[in-house]
């Protein structure tokens, strides 16, 4: 028994409340190392000693290249509970509790695993909705001046006697506009990128958190926008920026004119006076800011009055304007209990309204139910790119990636992160495919059938391509583009919409072997079971007889052709 990849951690992704009434247990061990593992739980109050346990067999419900993960769901009668594993190889068996193995059992109930209680009020809840969503990114500037068009042309506006810029002309009302054609592609939660008052096109550089830049058409557009896009089901998450404002924002303008006598002198990272915009973009700047963009200062987010005062942005922009989120820029280099406090006041005002935090990294330090709901998946992106766009990883390469990203959370965690293959911050996929649209399609194809929210970024659906910030941010091609893609996108949508399991099913990878570009897995639901066939290699795959396709492309007579998929739907 290969003790040393044994692992299991109490109050962790490894032992935690679904519900009230149902607790996840799961072990991890050497891949095919257990032929057995038994879960063994007790109330922590039993009356007796020793204490009585129930038993009940645990099952591998993923494995990558060196583990295998063991796991069960028990509707359990009690909410305090110790509980121990009996783990056997075929050769030898064991008893795995505190950290410990051993051959016997204690009466000391103390020395077992222990969930103290599981409390309703530290179950990780996301928002009712989030498996059934699938959002469209939009960054408003190169999206739509009206329906079915963009101007193309930069705007300039004033606010409060700031220059603000626009460069292809997008407005907030070309959002309102274009509502019919978000939900006919069959998009039903948009997530805009930043939208308030700000000097650059990006509009990271905020001057005023309490209204939307001119440019887009100012608070009564966005709010005519979040009426719009709700009467026909589609919900609106907003890019929220509190690492950092801009030059101008009234605080850091006020320590630029007063210096040391400024009241907002605390309110920014590491200021030295006097404090001064550096006019050369090579300068280091005297105070800390985002990536050492110097018009970009970073915010002193550990004051308890900007925190107090960014509280006040996230509830404000949900009660007043009726929003269904954040998505939090530069999420991980704040602090911790910035996000528990703004997690509170935006939560008082609609506790279905979600968080999504921008980590780029593993995320579970900030995905414990006291932070945020959701982060954006850029593993995702990677893992994806490396398998369908390049073909540098095989399908057993692939699994293994993804059931860690899968086993790293929590169930109901899993099922909320938003799932990306590009974004305003990184090239078009399908440019990393080498415009190779068939390589694409899978990703695609992956994307809408995988858990969690699949997101799509503006024009991906009409083959927009590009690797440098001013091509993968081009005008949306309105009348224009890769139609044939579109078509791709809205069957891939109406699909995963129409089939229960690829919202809510578990995830199992059936095939996926080394040196093979063949994937098969399936997602189960309430007796229906979605099994996918994809093959994102070019040599031809045979399939096993899993009856007639409910979709397929280059599949036939049980040959599936190189870059080809076939999906089937069995019901039991």
């Amino acid at each position: 028994m290969k003790k040393e990849a044994i692992l299991h951690i109490p109050m962790s992704e490894y032992a935690y409340g679904l519900t009230e009434e149902k607790i996840v247990y799961r072990l991890r061990c050497g891949r095919g190392d257990l032929k057995r593992v038994t879960l063994s739980y007790g109330d922590t109050a039993c009356r007796v000693t020793p204490i009585l346990f129930t038993d009940v067999q645990m099952e591998i419900v993923a494995s990558d290249g060196l583990h295998d993960y063991w796991q069960v769901v028990v509707d359990s009668l009690y909410n305090r509970v110790y509980y121990y594993f009996t783990l056997d190889d075929g050769r030898e068996q064991c008893y795995y509790y505190g950290d410990i193995f051993t051959d016997r059992l204690v009466d000391d109930r103390s020395q077992y695993f222990k969930l103290p209680f599981n409390h309703r009020a530290d179950i990780v809840r996301e928002p009712d909705w989030v498996s059934d969503a699938v959002v469209y990114n939009i960054f408003p500037d190169s999206f739509a001046s009206g329906k079915g068009f963009l101007t193309g042309l930069p705007v300039q506006k004033m606010h409060k006697g700031h220059i603000t810029n626009s460069k292809l002309g997008g407005t907030l009302q070309g959002v309102a506009e274009n509502a019919e054609y978000l939900k006919d592609l069959g998009i039903n939660c948009i997530y805009l990128n930043p939208i308030f008052a700000a000097g650059e096109y990006h509009k990271y550089d905020l001057l005023d958190y309490f209204h939307v830049d001119p440019c887009f058409g100012g608070d009564e557009a966005f709010l005519n926008m979040v009426e719009a896009l709700h009467k026909e089901g589609i919900r609106v998450i907003i890019d929220g920026v509190f690492n950092h404002c801009g030059w101008y924002f009234f605080a850091f303008d006020d320590v630029v004119k007063r210096g040391e006598k400024s009241r907002y002198k605390n309110w920014f990272y590491n200021l030295t006076f006097p404090v001064v915009r550096p006019e050369d973009p090579e300068d280091y700047p005297g105070y800390a800011c985002f990536a050492y963009e110097r018009m970009m200062p970073k915010l002193a987010t550990d004051n308890p009055e900007v925190q107090e005062y960014f509280c006040r942005v996230g509830a404000y922009w949900v009660r007043q304007f009726h929003i269904d989120g954040w998505r939090l820029d530069v999420a991980s280099e704040v602090n911790d209990d910035f996000w528990r406090a703004f997690r509170k006041a935006v939560k008082a005002e609609n506790p279905q309204a979600i968080l999504i935090g921008e980590v780029w990294e593993t995320a579970n330090h900030w995905l414990q139910g006291d932070m945020f709901d959701s982060t954006m998946n850029y593993d995702f992106r990677k893992h994806c790119d490396l398998f369908f766009a390049k073909g540098a990883i095989d399908a057993q390469e692939f699994s293994d990636r993804i059931t860690n990203m899968l086993m790293r959370y929590r169930m109901q965690t899993a099922e909320a992160q938003l799932n990306l293959l590009d974004s305003h911050d990184v090239g078009r996929f399908l440019s990393l495919c080498e415009g190779n649209r068939l390589r694409y399609r899978l990703a695609i194809l992956f994307q809408m059938s995988f858990v969690g929210m699949p997101t799509v970024f503006y024009g991906d659906e009409l083959g927009i391509t590009g690797e440098r910030e001013e091509e993968f941010r081009k005008a949306m091609p309105w009348g224009g583009g890769d139609t044939e893609i579109r078509k791709f996108f809205k069957r891939a949508i109406a699909m995963r919409r129409e089939l229960m399991p690829l919202r809510r099913g578990n995830f199992r990878t059936e095939q996926a072997n080394a040196g093979s570009g063949l994937l098969i897995y399936t997602r189960t639901w309430e007796g229906q079971t979605v099994r996918i066939c994809i093959n994102a290699g070019n040599a031809e795959e045979i399939l096993q007889d899993f009856g007639t396709a409910y979709w397929s492309e280059g599949y036939e007579n049980g040959r599936l052709n190189g870059y080809g998929f076939a999906v089937f739907v069995e019901n039991t």
